[in-house]
């Protein structure tokens, strides 16, 4: 399995993004697939993450201001988000598993992108 993260950029506060994770070698549609981030000097922190079967969840610091999607036939999943602060400002990274019973938990996924830089500054 690899995962490719992509969208990342310098934005302005306030502004908007849209990452993208695409996977392949795998039958992309029975995967949970998580939005992760690490700032400089802190821990990785799950952002958001959609199952199998589109249940979406998100950290409370981003409900409202950002969405996940998936495209099964393109294997994608898309992380739309706006409003972007600094606070926000981080590596991003998508991670995919099979079964998870614990989908914001980093330990519970086996494949990783290798992460998209998100800078949010004025």
């Amino acid at each position: 399995v690899q995962l490719q993260a992509s969208g990342g950029g310098l934005v302005q506060p306030g502004g908007s993004l849209r990452l993208s994770c695409e996977a392949s070698g795998v039958t992309f549609a029975y995967y949970t697939i998580g939005w992760f981030r690490q700032a400089p000097g802190k821990e990785r922190e799950w952002v958001s993450y959609i199952t199998s079967d589109e249940k979406t969840e998100y950290t409370d610091s981003v409900k409202g201001r950002f969405t996940i999607t998936r495209d099964n036939a393109r294997n994608m999943v898309y992380l739309q988000m706006s409003s972007l602060n600094p606070e926000d400002t981080a590596v991003y990274y998508c991670a995919a598993e099979i079964v998870v019973l614990r989908p914001s938990e980093s330990f519970e996924y086996k494949y990783w992108g290798q992460g998209t830089q998100v800078t949010v500054s004025s």
